[in-house]
């Protein structure tokens, strides 16, 4: 059957890149491709995608969101910790001099 059938730029650059790359009439690349999509796979509904809840061992009303920012809140913690030893350590050695 003769048809004329208007496609966009993208879709018409896409199967003449595919005609060229499986060194295919257009014509055959076009009618493998809306076969594929017009296919029995494309018709059947599939199953839903379901997720499975598991236990993540956190304690409920633990905000799993903010498990980085609670990391960074005790990166913080640490450091100044560490600031503050340094500046007691240093001003011991100068009452010592």
């Amino acid at each position: 059957m003769r048809t004329t059938l208007t496609l966009d730029d993208d879709i018409a650059d896409a199967l003449k890149d595919r005609a060229r790359h499986l060194d295919q009439p257009f014509k055959q690349v076009v009618n493998e491709v809306l076969r594929r999509g017009l296919g029995p796979a494309a018709a059947e509904p599939r199953e839903p995608y379901r997720v499975r809840p598991h236990s993540s061992g956190f304690a409920p009303g633990v905000d799993l969101l903010r498990l980085n920012q609670f990391a960074d809140e005790l990166e913080v913690e640490a450091y100044l910790e560490k600031e503050a030893r340094i500046a007691r350590e240093a001003s011991h050695r100068v009452k010592d001099q």
